[in-house]
């Protein structure tokens, strides 16, 4: 079931992953992640570049080189020429000040034009993108200006003007009068501005800005009310980055006391159980240190003495102690202990990105199919009967093939019988002028797998799915063919940021796909809850490889785009990846999109993003036994 998605924009998966890859070539950083965001920076903890949505409601021309700008910017320039630590020290000093926001902007604003330049000195070629995204932000902030000196909001307006005149190339550029104090004060502030042309650090916009900040705080009254460039605060990423060490963990100070316990006697004592409390005076003063052993006062024990010492029930878990040790005479559950964690890691997801870094938290629950009822059987026979003309049509089709290919001479071998053609001789250097008649009988060699969308979405096409399944089992299991029939679906209940299940169910597998009696499991796909295509993929694509067939095809049965826990963004991509990967591999995707009545353009652009030109649309899910069928007899008449 797709959710509610305010921010319905598709995302271009091509163009994002030429994105993806022409920054980490740039950058020169394996690990780093693209993603779009609201506006462009770069995210040096988590190493993630965000390009900015900004440019998604222009042309397409236009749209790609803002985007590729964005690219540049950050991974030839921010990655490498940016100073973080001035950065986080300028913020801090803005916080309580007049205009933070303004101060900010204002220094992303001198950075990236610093940067720029770095980026057209370094990459000549990117010169003609930059000029593209200075005309397209040239204009976007003349109507921002129009618009701020209208409604009278001063900051904002003297903002727009100032990037309008630091990009000119006009010496006559027309300077409207945002106020009386800052048109006063605008020839210092511009030629102070200008001077980030010729930095060659972070550390001289840092002064630049402060310049300004110092004149241009006593003419405004109010802070920006807009956002043109993020300035982003890492401060709390940077408080989690300086972490404890080791050695906090550990004592710091000695016993006050210097006094030892006595050896206990070996016979029974009373043993009195009490309640203690969890403050004292020892740790009355709090530090810094997490879980550190505050303890000053105690008795020394005598733990190297008589040789090794059981382990007991009440051993502290983070105890550092020096000693020898021996066998106990309690039960061993470490190994129980291991089971059971591997166990857990695996039912709750883990960071593993064999099935796609978006996946990482998706684990897989196989399920089989149940014992068939009599019901089933007869509502089953019910669709072999539907599909009967189109499996007996395409049986005597193959059949035909077959016996063609049988007795179809061979020629141009190496050996066999001479051939009246003798020309080859002459003209060539490695000439083969036999043929063969007696050729041996061909097989299909090839091994198909069908993933079914088990999603909510697909409650009023399912139906009619399970009448083209039907075909296909049919059809490949009369010409014997290996294939397999599987479900798949996300639990949207017990799905968690960090945990989720997803099913898939196989209700025909390869073992028992050619059994007369295979079939009626075919009703027991129902329409369930979200889908996470990208990762059912991937294990259809695992599952294949391991086939040893020469022809291998995945199709996929959905109706629309994936929807799932922490997917709708990058949903697409993934799916994308999915396909490429398992193509790359030798498998064959084709995608059989289902509808029930005229399919969007939008609809048409996402599937392509995913599955590219291999998808077949059917409008009327009616017919879509009539639509399988040309296309199940292209692909096994390509097997042979």
């Amino acid at each position: 079931m797709k959710p509610i998605v305010f921010n319905d924009k598709k995302i271009d998966s091509f163009l994002f992953m030429e994105l993806a890859d022409l920054a980490v070539s740039l950058a020169k950083k394996d690990l780093l992640e693209v993603e779009y965001a609201f506006k462009s920076y770069y995210d040096p903890f988590d190493k993630k570049l965000f390009i900015s949505l900004f440019w998604d409601n222009h042309p397409y021309t236009e749209k790609v080189n803002g985007l590729k700008s964005d690219v540049y910017l950050r991974s030839v320039g921010t990655i490498h020429h940016t100073d973080f630590s001035c950065i986080s020290t300028f913020i801090r000093s803005e916080k309580n000040k007049k205009i933070p926001s303004f101060g900010r902007q204002l220094f992303m604003l001198l950075e990236d034009l610093r940067l720029e330049e770095i980026c057209k000195r370094e990459r000549p070629g990117t010169t003609k993108t930059f000029l593209s995204r200075r005309q397209e932000y040239r204009k976007y902030f003349r109507s921002q200006l129009k618009v701020n000196l209208e409604r009278n909001i001063t900051t904002d307006a003297f903002y727009n003007l100032l990037y309008l005149l630091l990009t000119t190339d006009n010496p006559l550029e027309d300077i409207p009068i945002v106020s009386e104090e800052t048109n006063l004060a605008l020839p210092f502030i511009r030629a102070e501005a200008s001077k980030c042309y010729e930095a060659t650090s972070t550390k001289d916009i840092e002064k630049i800005c402060r310049n300004i900040l110092e004149v241009f705080e006593e003419l405004v009254e109010r802070d920006m009310l807009n956002m043109y460039f993020l300035l982003p605060d890492f401060a709390e990423k940077e408080e989690l980055q300086d972490g404890l060490t080791f050695d906090e963990m550990k004592r710091k100070s000695e016993l006050k006391n210097n006094d030892k316990k006595e050896v206990e006697e070996k016979d029974d004592t009373d043993i009195h159980e009490e309640k203690l409390p969890t403050w004292h005076r020892e740790t009355e003063s709090a530090t810094k240190s997490f879980l550190q052993f505050d303890l000053e006062q105690g008795t020394k024990m005598d733990l190297m003495g008589q040789g090794g010492r059981e382990g007991e029930d009440g051993d502290q878990a983070m105890g550092f102690v020096q000693g020898s040790s021996k066998q106990t005479n309690k039960n061993d559950y470490s190994k129980l202990e291991a089971l059971e964690m591997l166990d857990h890691a695996v039912k709750e997801g883990g960071s593993t990105t064999e099935f796609g870094k978006e996946n990482k938290y998706a684990y897989p629950i196989f399920l089989s199919p149940i014992s068939i009822t009599p019901e089933q059987k007869r509502e089953y026979e019910e669709y072999k009967l539907f599909v009967s003309s189109f499996q007996k049509k395409l049986k005597q089709l193959i059949q035909k093939t077959l016996e063609h290919k049988k007795i179809l001479p061979r020629n141009d071998l190496a050996f066999g019988r001479l051939s009246k053609k003798l020309l080859p001789w002459f003209i060539e250097n490695n000439p083969k002028m036999f043929y063969k008649k007696d050729n041996p009988s061909i097989e299909i060699d090839a091994v198909f797998s069908l993933l079914v969308d088990c999603s909510a979405s697909m409650f009023d096409k399912m139906e009619q799915t399970k009448y083209g399944i039907t075909l296909f089992h049919e059809a490949l299991k009369s010409v014997f063919v290996p294939h397999e029939v599987v479900g798949f679906w996300e639990d949207t209940n017990d799905a968690t940021a960090t945990s989720q299940p997803n099913y898939l169910k196989t209700v025909i597998d390869f073992s028992s796909s050619l059994r007369l009696t295979t079939g009626p499991e075919i009703l027991q796909l129902e329409p369930e809850e979200d889908n996470r295509d990208g990762y059912a993929i991937r294990h259809m694509t695992k599952r294949l490889l391991n086939r040893s067939e020469k022809q291998k095809f995945l199709l996929v049965f959905s109706d629309g785009e994936p929807a799932a826990m922490q997917y709708e963004q990058n949903g697409i991509i993934d799916t994308h990846q999915a396909v490429m990967d398992a193509r790359k591999s030798g498998i064959e995707v084709i995608n059989v999109f289902l509808a029930n009545g005229e399919i969007e353009e939008s609809q048409v652009k996402t599937i392509q993003n995913m599955y590219g030109k291999y998808s077949i649309l059917v409008p009327n899910i009616d017919e879509l036994s009539e639509v399988l069928f040309p296309l199940l007899k292209k692909l096994l008449l390509k097997s042979l």
